[in-house]
């Protein structure tokens, strides 16, 4: 077993079929983007995004990611994120609450249940794409989403 199959083992074990995840993949498998969006709502997050990006353990390893994700709006400035990921080292699900913080600009944190992992989101909305990224204590993780 390589040295970065180790640390995962050792922080998640086994479930099913499906291998072990680290706590970013986790995050990020569970997180990024999608949905549809109506006219009204094309300038902002509300709908669906898929995309992808890269996860960055604590150990340093990386993997590639590919996500959907869907937001809805629960107030003005405050959106409710549900999304699932997927690495080479398996799925997971998340969700995320974020708040505009600016234009354009909106930051929150997340939460995976599945493997009790919680870290901070940042998104960045330019027109009909958007730059996320994830920080945690297991790792961090940059994508990039499109309607």
């Amino acid at each position: 077993m390589s040295h970065a199959n180790a640390n995962r083992a050792a922080i998640f074990p086994r479930i099913g079929s499906v291998k072990p995840l680290t706590g970013l993949s986790a995050l990020t498998v569970g997180f990024l983007v999608a949905g549809a969006a109506g006219s009204a709502h094309a300038a902002g997050l509300e709908g669906a995004w898929t995309g992808g990006g890269t996860v960055r353990f604590a150990s340093g390893a990386e993997e590639q990611a590919r996500c959907r994700a869907f937001y809805s709006r629960r107030s003005n400035a405050v959106y409710v994120l549900r999304a699932t990921c997927a690495t080479a080292s398996g799925k997971a699900a998340q969700s995320a609450t974020l708040q505009k913080v600016g234009d354009n600009r909106y930051s929150g944190t997340f939460y995976n249940s599945e493997f009790d992992i919680s870290g901070r989101i940042y998104v960045i909305l330019r027109g009909s794409s958007q730059s996320v990224r994830l920080t945690s204590g297991s790792g961090s993780a940059s994508f990039r989403l499109s309607r």
